[in-house]
């Protein structure tokens, strides 16, 4: 048997305590062209370490708010390490059959929260878009894309792809869509973004189902669902016809994971489906060979339970309020609005956005240009940073 296919425990335990070192020290430069004969397993973690673990930004470390790519739960390591075993394909159930199984659970569990009946997963948000708006074209007939000028560059994407028109509506002034901007929506995809890149501003949710089909962008905000507290921030989002949700955002899952949902699954399903000689069942949406992402995503709700996530999730709200209470009570800041999903805006009024930046330990805050001006962007994802510690630093 070719041993580089058997399991090796001792590579794998090498690869595994790697995880937790910090002493990398300084890393080898890497060949410029491929070798022509290998290092050998062993000797090429050993080459790579400094650079996939040494040489990255630790979202987990505790003055980091992590922009909105939190850290990963140790459980999704290990089922990462499972899914790269067995290299399960979708696209063939006799290949993948609980991997199957394992995303038909989740979107069955989360669909419920935000009036959906069916959905797949997608690589990410760009993706659940595109699929979303292709299910708009399709199903419904729709002509149009409209959405707000703060919108994520994945919409005007998808509608270029499409062949759809795309209309850019105004924002007001927290950066939500103006509905007297509107107009005729009666062939129409009215897509509407449950926290903005920006801002993270929720759109007038109360609009859909006001157009031939409503979808809603809720990468970043939609997992505040699960959580009594803050779902009421979403309310309308149930009137939707489709949402795409980012699990490698708020649902703490690694890259690339998202999901799709749909209010009425069969009808966007059929409108999406391909059939070939040599698949068992339709492909369903976007993707051909598609991996077992869901796994990761199962295993850790499996773990936290709605509660563990919506734990964390709250954390992270309650550190950006805290955090945007700090800047508001300081004469050195100008607080953009209270933050609705955990993003915070904010310039400094002493000094200039760029070098008060220069200043931020990395993955504090990063610029935005928001009705022409430069802002600072906090966007409280890591669930362990130490806020006291952000606050010392920065006001």
């Amino acid at each position: 048997m070719d041993p580089a296919f058997a399991i090796d425990d001792r590579g794998i335990r090498r690869a595994i305590l790697a995880l937790s070192r910090t002493d990398f020290g300084a890393s080898n430069d890497l060949p410029g062209q491929m070798p022509e004969r290998g290092l050998g397993e062993i000797q090429a973690l050993d080459e790579l370490a400094p650079h996939v673990l040494g040489g990255a930004a630790r979202l987990d470390a505790p003055d980091t708010l992590a922009h909105m790519d939190p850290p990963t739960p140790w459980i999704t390591w290990a089922l990462t390490l499972w899914n790269a075993r067995l290299n399960q394909n979708l696209l063939h159930p006799v290949t993948a059959p609980f991997a199957r199984e394992a995303e038909e659970r989740v979107v069955a569990w989360l669909a419920p929260f935000f009036g959906m009946t069916g959905g797949h997963m997608t690589p990410g948000s760009s993706v659940a878009n595109l699929t979303a708006l292709w299910a708009a074209r399709d199903a419904a007939g729709v002509k149009c894309v409209v959405a707000s000028e703060a919108s994520h560059l994945s919409i005007r994407k998808a509608a270029r792809l499409l062949g759809l028109d795309f209309v850019a509506v105004r924002t007001d002034t927290f950066e939500r869509l103006e509905e007297q901007g509107l107009g005729d929506l009666s062939d129409a995809c009215l897509v509407l973004t449950a926290g903005t890149t920006a801002a993270g501003a929720i759109d007038p949710l109360a609009l859909a189902g006001k157009a031939a089909w409503t979808h809603v962008d809720a990468a970043w905000a939609g997992p505040l669902r699960l959580s009594k507290m803050y779902e009421d921030r979403l309310a309308g989002i149930e009137h939707a016809d489709s949402i795409a949700v980012s699990a490698h955002k708020w649902l703490f899952q690694p890259k690339e994971s998202a999901l799709v949902f749909f209010r009425e699954a069969k009808r966007a399903n059929d409108a999406i489906s391909f059939g070939g000689s040599y698949l068992a069942v339709a492909n369903i949406g976007v993707l051909g060979s598609h991996g077992a992402t869901a796994v990761p995503l199962l295993g850790t709700l499996l773990a936290w339970g709605r509660e563990g996530i919506v734990r964390r999730i709250e954390r992270c709200m309650s550190n950006a309020q805290q955090l945007a209470g700090a800047i508001s009570a300081s004469a050195r800041f100008e607080l953009f609005a209270p933050p609705e999903t955990g993003v915070v805006v904010f310039r400094p009024t002493v000094e200039a956005t760029e070098t008060f930046a220069s200043a931020l330990a990395p993955m504090t805050a990063s610029t935005t240009m928001i009705k022409d001006r430069l802002w600072l962007r906090c966007v409280s994802a890591n669930p362990l940073v130490v806020i006291e510690h952000v606050l010392a630093k920065m006001t």
